[in-house]
């Protein structure tokens, strides 16, 4: 489902957001007054996760904490494994692939063999597991577990998407909301992401005034960096391919949000033509032939078809192309930055100094954390 609805969708559909709404609300009631149990860890548990659906940009940014951790720490990512096809408690390893793994572990593995990759539907499970028989792991990173209330993590980093504040949302499926908005009081740390590159310090003093978070919550901003073009279906970097005023691309994109991406494509050339699928869209022959034919009819010199490096995760599988269509398919890898440099430091101290702090790590960590 594409959001923002049609006004006329939102209205036939907001008595199923107000039914929504009321469960998730009894829900998140039930584990504030410890009628539900959440669990404990002595593990370091850091929590990745938003309070909308999708689009929140989570995969980058725990790729960030990978990157600011593991120098310092043996690190773990638990993840459920969206739209996997195996199920229970599962280690990535060499021979695994997207179908073991979901898109977002398999990117995350193959970017970072070095890091344990976990997925388990159980969360509970998992850490209990990690915590028990992986001795060695000293920081575990929890993908996508805002509204995962039975785990209580050490941690909480909570994502919001600065181009769709939560005072305009509403509750699912009307809305984006997964969650009252005044579930926001459970995180530590917020993060506004996606923002303007050219977005001003008295701009983020109104937007964190508009929040009003609780006193005891940090507020960042970041900003999304897109890398060089790889090619989809080649393991070798393609230098001279670049994107220019003349380029004419088709665009496939099976993600949440692909207007970022769309912007920053058209602030290079006007010659942008969008195929988009649903998130976690699992592409087949059909689609693919379909594309085939989108790209035949652009008529230019130049062209190319680029898509994501999370839905090149799911379309590399697609190995019987012909060499030459092969050739025209490139994904642009994503980082992010925190926007100010003094705000980076004060967010990378705040995780470190957990990480460091945290009884299983206090006194045997025997690395030196830079500060």
């Amino acid at each position: 489902m594409k959001y923002p609805l049609h006004p006329f969708w939102q209205t036939l559909l907001l008595p199923f957001s107000l039914l929504y709404g009321l469960v998730a609300g009894l829900r998140n009631l039930l584990y504030d007054l410890d009628i539900l149990k959440g669990h404990e860890f002595d593990i370091p548990v850091i929590s990745v996760g938003n309070i909308t659906v999708g689009g929140t940009g989570k995969t980058p940014h725990v790729e960030y904490l990978i990157r600011l951790l593991s120098p310092h720490y043996r690190v773990a990512v638990l993840s459920r494994g969206y739209k996997r096809k195996t199920r229970g408690f599962l280690i990535a390893g060499t021979e695994s692939t997207v179908d073991d793994l979901g898109d977002e572990p398999y990117q995350m593995h193959r970017k970072f063999p070095e890091v344990k990759i976990i997925v388990d539907e159980k969360r509970v499970r998992a850490l209990k597991k990690i915590e028990n028989e992986m001795e060695e792991i000293e920081v575990v990173i929890m993908d996508d577990a805002f509204q995962h209330r039975s785990v209580k993590p050490g941690l909480t980093i909570l994502l919001i998407d600065y181009n769709f504040p939560l005072s305009k949302e509403l509750y699912l499926p009307a809305g984006r909301m997964r969650e009252s908005r005044h579930e926001k009081k459970r995180a530590d740390l917020v993060v506004f992401t996606k923002c303007p590159e050219t977005l001003k310090p008295i701009e983020e003093r109104i937007r964190v005034k508009h929040f009003s978070p609780f006193p005891y919550q940090r507020v960042y901003f970041t900003k999304i960096v897109y890398g060089d073009l790889l090619p989809v279906f080649s393991g070798k970097r393609d230098e001279g391919q670049k994107i220019d005023t003349q380029t004419a691309i088709l665009a496939v994109t099976g993600i949440a949000n692909p207007e970022p991406l769309v912007r920053y494509l058209r602030s290079i050339t006007d010659h942008v033509v969008l195929l988009s699928y649903p998130d976690h869209y699992r592409f087949g022959k059909k689609d693919l032939e379909k594309i085939g034919r989108r790209y035949e009819e652009i008529k230019a010199e130049k062209k190319m078809i680029l898509t994501t490096e999370k839905d090149a995760m799911r379309l590399e599988a697609f190995c019987t192309f012909d060499p030459p269509f092969q050739e025209m398919w490139f994904y642009l890898p994503i980082e992010v930055a925190v926007l100010q440099s003094s705000e980076k430091q004060d967010f990378e101290n705040q995780i470190l100094k957990y990480a460091g702090s945290h009884k299983r790590n206090h006194g045997i960590h025997k690395k030196q954390v830079a500060r």
